[in-house]
Formats: C-alpha cells, structure tokens, sequence
C-alpha cells in the first residue's frame, strides 16, 4: 500500500477522496454531459489492448490495485459534496527518483472556479509530505488552455515540449512538461497558491 493513502483531503468546499465503485451513476451522469468537452483530451488506446478498462467498475478496480501496489492514488473530486470529476496521481516511483504525475479532468458546470488549482494543490502537497515524493509531473497538450492556466496559477516549472508523447483523442500528441519539486515550495503549495488567489482578488 502506498504511504499516505487512502486519503481525504479538503480546501473550503473542494475535496480529494478515494474513487469509490458507488460514484458509478454521478461518474457517467457528468462524463455523458461533458463528453464533447473531454474528448480532445483524453487518453485513446492506438491498437487494441486488453489491459484497457472498458467500464467503470474495471477502471475503479485497476486503480485500486494500483494504489495497493503503490504506484497511484485514484482520487474523486468533489465541489460541494457533489462529485465533479477525478484526480489521479500515478506512474509512481520510488528509488532514487521519488516522482510521480497528476492528471485531471473537471465537469465545465463548476470550471472556472479556481477549483482545479486548489485540488492540485492539495494533491501535491499530500504528495511530498505524506506520500514521501520528491517531484510531481504534469504534462499537458498545447492546445489545452484551461489545464495550462492550472500550472501557470500554481508556478509549476516548464520542462520543454515531448513531441507525439501521448495518443489522445486518436492520434500520437505532443505535450509540454511542468514539474515542481519539494525543495520549490518549502511552505507547501497550497499556502502558495492561496497566497496568489488573495493577490488576484481586486
């Protein structure tokens, strides 16, 4: 089991709790209604490949096992009590390297809000202090304007651009590379990025 999980974690009204099999009917009741929003960026398989989960209940459970084997932490994203999309940490490692990545997807209705930033937040610094990491990855497509606001509110730190990275929405995309690592942000994160979130309020 990886340090540090199952964890809940929260900002105000934001929260970061495990993936649950009974977030099924609120999962697919926000993907169905931000389908088209999603799709440019998510994650498409370019053979097919029976490893890929084809349902909710099989992605629930691979990343259960993945967190028990301690390479991931599966969160829900909740806004309100209310579920509002997903935050994973994964491809952790451990060793000499101590780094993982986040990825995310949020419903549009509550985009806008400040509410991905905070969840980032919250996740990294859960990262580095319980979990032990030292470096958090995030990578995000170029044309993916709202996830780049995300890295550029928080001061994640650009590492340049991996051509054809990742296959999403059908194809082999390049994407640019943001990273952050414990000695950065020694006050954490979140205090950070409050601290910005103040400095923006007129």
């Amino acid at each position: 089991m990886t340090p540090g999980w199952p964890a809940r974690l929260s900002e105000g009204p934001i929260g970061l709790r495990p993936l649950r099999l009974r977030d099924a009917s609120a999962w697919r009741e926000v993907r169905s209604r931000n389908a088209s929003w999603l799709r440019p960026w998510e994650a498409t398989v370019p053979l097919d490949n029976r490893d890929v989960p084809h349902t909710y209940g099989a992605m629930v459970r691979r990343l259960r096992a993945e967190a028990r084997e301690g390479r991931g932490l599966p969160f829900a994203l909740t806004y309100e009590g209310r579920f509002a999309g997903q935050l994973t940490v994964g491809g952790i490692a451990r060793g000499s390297l101590m780094s993982g990545y986040i990825g995310y997807w949020i419903d549009q209705a509550v985009a806008g809000r400040g509410i991905m930033p905070t969840a980032v937040a919250l996740a990294t610094d859960h990262c580095f202090s319980e979990v032990g990491l030292h470096r958090i990855e995030i990578n995000i497509r170029p044309e993916n304007a709202a996830s780049l606001r995300v890295v550029e509110k928080l001061g994640f730190r650009s590492e340049g651009l991996r051509l054809r990275y990742l296959h999403i929405d059908g194809g082999w995309r390049d994407h640019l590379t943001f990273a952050l690592c414990s000695e950065e942000v020694p006050g954490g994160l979140l205090s950070r990025w409050r601290e910005t979130r103040s400095s923006l309020r007129p």
